[in-house]
């Protein structure tokens, strides 16, 4: 037992200086999610735009509604690519590519607080059904749009808790 206990603090020990923490811990967690309802997202064009608002709007008003105060502006890039060609020049992979660049602009100070791009992509079979491609597109769209929200929401997140803790500290935000 005790050999145990003794491996077991030697491999939490270069766990505990490493600096990560989780991030919605901790009693800023309610602010942060105060700031995340704060954000809105405006229409995005297409089918690709409405994708990706209803599954950033889902993730931010987890938190609840709070009176906008940052806005969320997105402009995305949604491709779709023929990869492998066969001997009688028929496609038989595609790759479906959605690219964003957002901005996530105070309202009160019109200061852009967070410019950046996320991707993501997917590689689809094309079979001899026209049905079942069409869905396999259909599908990594959706798939994509879930995608980048997560990764957009995530960078929001740091966004904001790096401005509390500016705010906090009386300085300037550090970019994450």
């Amino acid at each position: 037992m005790r050999i145990a206990l003794a491996l077991a603090a030697l491999v939490a020990l270069p766990l505990t200086g490493c600096g990560l923490q989780p991030m919605y811990a901790g009693a800023g967690s309610a602010q942060i999610n105060r700031s995340l309802a704060a954000v809105d997202v405006p229409a995005i064009q297409g089918q690709a735009g409405w994708l990706v608002r209803n599954a950033i709007t889902d993730r931010l008003s987890a938190a609840g509604q709070e009176t906008p105060r940052y806005r969320l502006d997105i402009r995305l890039d949604d491709s779709l690519q023929g990869l492998g060609i066969l001997g009688d020049d028929t496609i038989s992979r595609e790759r479906r590519t959605l690219r964003a660049r957002y901005q996530l602009v105070d309202t009160q100070s019109d200061a852009v607080l967070l410019d950046a791009t996320a991707g993501a992509d997917a590689g689809i079979d094309v079979v001899s059904s026209e049905y079942a491609t069409i869905a396999a597109e259909q599908r990594a769209l959706e798939n994509l749009a879930k995608e980048l929200a997560d990764r957009i929401v995530t960078r929001i997140t740091l966004t904001l808790r790096s401005q509390q803790a500016a705010d906090l500290a009386g300085s300037a935000p550090v970019e994450p």
